[in-house]
């Protein structure tokens, strides 16, 4: 069965936004329409066995997710360190996993400079205590970074951020554990850092 596209080559359908770190994983869902992301869980980050990159691309199959957003964060400067490096380590884990399953969904990597900071901000307005934010703060963030995705692919008409593919079994493995003949490759013209996601 084939998702529809939209005719700027974006898929049409329910989306998951992921939001990377070295403890937790935040996940968000948006609807059939992809006109609003909401939190929908965090988990807990197994770099070991790599369980909650299976519990994703399970859920994916099993809500007939189109496409799969994971954020980028780079610095306010638009440079990637250590934590852009973990999360396109992890978007390729996902797209490994989609692919041993035998499932076409598209991982992008897409921008997400201060999502966090903004997650925590929107949780205080809404008097949340700190002390609970770090339950739902990673899945509020994996919301803001899906909802600047699926905007921005409607406000440009075409797809967004930076498509990560599969490493091929036969090639041999880089630096760091990762192909080194995969990259993730813009699919727009005019990034997605060039909104800085200043919220």
């Amino acid at each position: 069965m084939t998702n529809p596209v939209a005719a700027g080559g974006y898929p049409l359908g329910v989306k998951l936004g992921v939001d990377v770190g070295t403890v937790r994983v935040g996940v968000a869902v948006c609807d059939r329409d992809s006109i609003l992301a909401t939190p929908y869980k965090t988990l807990d980050r197994n770099a070991k066995k790599n369980s909650d990159v299976r519990v994703i691309a399970g859920l994916a199959e099993e809500l007939g997710a189109v496409q799969v957003i994971v954020g980028l964060p780079r610095t306010m400067k638009g440079e990637e360190h250590a934590s852009a490096r973990m999360a396109t380590d992890y978007a390729l884990l996902l797209a490994a996993e989609f692919s041993r399953r035998g499932l076409a969904v598209p991982v992008n990597l897409v921008d997400e400079r201060l999502s966090s900071v903004t997650a925590h901000r929107n949780l205080h307005e809404a008097g949340m205590s700190s002390r609970d934010h770090r339950k739902v703060v990673d899945q509020v963030a994996a919301a803001g970074i899906l909802q600047h995705a699926i905007d921005m692919q409607k406000a440009r008409g075409a797809d967004v951020g930076s498509r990560v593919t599969a490493p091929s079994p036969s090639v041999a493995k880089g630096t760091g554990g990762v192909d080194e003949s995969v990259h993730a490759t813009p699919v727009d013209t005019a990034q997605s850092s060039d909104n800085g996601r200043q919220q």
